[in-house]
């Protein structure tokens, strides 16, 4: 993909296929339906959530979707990511396969609750 500049969350969905951009709104969906009042924000020029700090970034690739997050995050969610490749950072989720929303809203609002707890330490 040539350099961009995307200034909002919008810019970069407009500039995905019709295909993914619908993945990518469902994913949006999960997170901003299960954290309410989370904020939409273009950061490394992909979507990024917000609430209490970061909670994670999505982004489409050529052969997958990825849901992203500081470490150790994803340490929690090792037995539910098993059939995925996950880093330390990121969670690969294939494109010939169905995006987990469900556990997309599950980790959403793990996460939100522990950027709450550090919020208030």
């Amino acid at each position: 993909m040539a350099k961009t500049d995307f200034r909002t969350v919008e810019d970069y969905f407009a500039s995905r296929s019709p295909e993914e951009r619908e993945v990518l709104l469902a994913m949006q969906a999960a997170i901003l339906d299960a954290v309410p009042g989370a904020e939409s924000v273009i950061s490394y020029q992909i979507p990024a959530y917000k609430s209490d700090g970061w909670l994670f970034y999505i982004s489409a690739h050529a052969n997958h979707y990825s849901l992203s997050c500081p470490p150790p995050f994803f340490d929690g969610f090792r037995n539910e990511l098993a059939s995925y490749r996950v880093s330390k950072s990121a969670a690969q989720f294939p494109k010939n396969r169905p995006v987990p929303y469900a556990l997309i809203s599950d980790m959403a609002k793990v996460r939100a609750r522990e950027n709450r707890e550090r919020a208030k330490a």
